[in-house]
């Protein structure tokens, strides 16, 4: 029969009816659960039916509360043989965004930043800009392109004055900046604010900060807001994340300091961490510069060179899949 791998299309489904065989004879595999309603398309269910399919393989059952075996239900009801079970592990890595943001009802988070070999993102004694070499940071701004916002905290915007924009690579979408800035101390004067009409900026900040003066400039200007409970004296991540989640963000990169990078990690909000390490030592005294410490082990990790530095992408999650 005619199998597709990983992912059926409506014009692929018409183009089964064309197929000389015998349209029952027809395997569509496909990476989750075909779905019954109405979104950006149509049923999908409805397409592999009217194709007369033969038999649908899944890995597992969609989550997603408007499908939850329904999917597989209208399937076997129209006499079409449903398998579950294949590739199960591996849909679920590829999936796991969705997964995170459905069942978990927030985005899935990947943490990035570059290091000295000492493990330091910061030399309190001053040195070069940047720790990672020009490629690196080119592959940084591919991920970038691809998540829906770049967290950072307002340390960071007062240090730095970052754009948080990928440039000079293909463009997948354009990820919204996000501030975590609890006493709105991100400057007037700053990149992300003189650009905000152009490029979502939102700013996260404690509750009842947004009816301040300050908060109203930053609206003038195109700042968006959100506010958040505190948590031991600092922004409540779960909650914000929960928040960036309902309004359909997906993935999300922090990208701040180390700061805020444990702060995602004191409380398990890290789903993946891309560790670029350059060939340097700060080598400072204790206490003069600053790493990130991993509260748990990596669930897998793959490591790649990039010139003269040296890449870990860790999953720091197991995937679950229902």
């Amino acid at each position: 029969g005619y199998h597709h791998r990983f992912g059926a299309s409506h014009a692929e489904i018409e183009a089964l009816r064309a197929c000389r065989e015998s349209p029952r004879e027809a395997t569509v595999y496909v990476n989750l659960e075909p779905c019954c309603h109405y979104g950006k398309t149509g049923p999908c269910t409805d397409a592999l039916i009217a194709a007369r399919v033969g038999e649908v393989v899944i890995p597992f059952l969609d989550p997603f509360p408007e499908v939850r075996g329904e999917g597989v239900r209208r399937l076997r009801r129209a006499g079409i043989r449903v398998r579950r079970g294949v590739l199960a592990e591996e849909a679920a890595e590829v999936l796991a965004p969705f997964l995170t943001l459905t069942c978990l009802r927030r985005p899935y988070v990947i943490a990035k930043w570059a290091q000295s070999l000492d493990g330091q993102l910061v030399s309190a004694r001053g040195g070069p800009r940047w720790i990672s070499c020009e490629a690196s940071r080119r592959e940084a701004h591919r991920l970038r392109a691809r998540v829906d916002a770049i967290i950072v905290g307002a340390g960071t915007v007062l240090a730095d004055d970052p754009m948080l924009t990928a440039r000079e690579v293909p463009m997948r979408r354009v990820a919204a900046r996000v501030v975590l800035d609890r006493r709105l101390r991100t400057p007037l004067s700053s990149q992300l604010v003189r650009t905000a009409e152009r490029i979502p900026t939102i700013v996260v900040a404690a509750s009842g900060a947004g009816a301040t003066r300050k908060a109203m400039q930053l609206r003038e200007r195109g700042v968006e807001f959100l506010e958040c409970g505190l948590r031991g004296g600092r922004l409540a991540l779960r909650q914000c994340l929960r928040k960036l989640g309902q309004r359909g963000m997906t993935n999300v990169m922090v990208e701040g300091g180390p700061t805020v990078l444990n702060a995602f990690f004191a409380e398990n909000l890290g789903d993946e961490a891309w560790v670029f390490v350059a060939p340097t030592v700060f080598a400072g005294k204790p206490g003069e510069a600053k790493g990130v410490a991993l509260t748990r082990a990596p669930w897998s990790v793959q490591i790649g060179r990039i010139e003269s530095d040296v890449l870990f992408r860790m999953r720091l999650t197991c995937p679950r899949y229902l």
